[in-house]
């Protein structure tokens, strides 16, 4: 990680980057898995499995893929249509889907100028979703989270998000995130790097060792 200022630059690589990071990562954990483990319940988002969630996340990338944005995308209604219209397949199905978006959305991603990168931490927040229920290392961190963390520190300044000065305790660099001009002082987090995306994604911490200061845990997430 270098300088916090070079979130201000836009690397129309990075989101696919970050797809196909996880991907590489992601699909073989899955494929060694048992049926059983896909009918999970994931605590990232609750009243979803975990097959639940790796279909929303392969129509999603599909959806980007093929140009599809009818009215309503990505809502909570669309997301439950995505899902249920994957009901009949098998779990394989759902993860061959899910390979071929994490490998086409990126350069579809790229040339959008930007407004589907959040698309891609999207994806990536949920493989950490997906991770973490199954027990495996790397949830909301791994190979991806420095190009991660340089996505969120973008998309919330874009925002115009709480300003906070985060000192992470695996990552060299300070990072700050959200709006630098906002007449809000900036808040403070101490902690690692997996429980601030945590905290931005709105997961739960399940008990993590960090402090925060300046701002409440739910102020910062950008799903929500």
């Amino acid at each position: 990680m270098t300088s916090a200022d070079v979130h201000d630059v836009r690397d129309p690589e990075l989101p696919g980057r970050l797809l196909v990071v996880e991907r590489d990562a992601l699909v073989p954990l899955l494929r060694a898995r048992a049926d059983g483990d896909f009918a999970l319940p994931t605590a990232g988002c609750p009243g979803w499995s975990v097959r639940d969630v790796l279909a929303h996340c392969s129509a999603a990338l599909m959806r980007v893929v093929e140009s599809r944005f009818e009215e309503g995308v990505f809502s909570p209604e669309s997301n439950d249509r995505d899902i249920a219209e994957r009901a009949d397949w098998t779990n394989a199905q759902v993860v061959d889907e899910l390979e071929r978006g994490m490998t086409e959305a990126g350069p579809v991603i790229a040339e959008a100028g930007g407004g589907l990168d959040a698309i891609a931490l999207g994806e990536w927040v949920h493989a950490g979703d997906v991770r973490d229920v199954l027990g495996e290392p790397g949830a909301y961190a791994g190979a991806g989270l420095p190009d991660a963390l340089r996505l969120l520190a973008r998309i919330t300044r874009e925002r115009r998000h709480q300003p906070l000065h985060a000192d992470l305790d695996d990552v060299d660099e300070p990072l700050r995130l959200g709006d630098p001009t906002a007449p809000r002082p900036p808040a403070r987090y101490i902690g690692d790097a997996a429980t601030l995306v945590r905290l931005y994604a709105g997961r739960p911490v399940r008990g993590a060792s960090y402090e925060l200061a300046g701002a409440e845990a739910g102020e910062l997430n950008i799903f929500g």
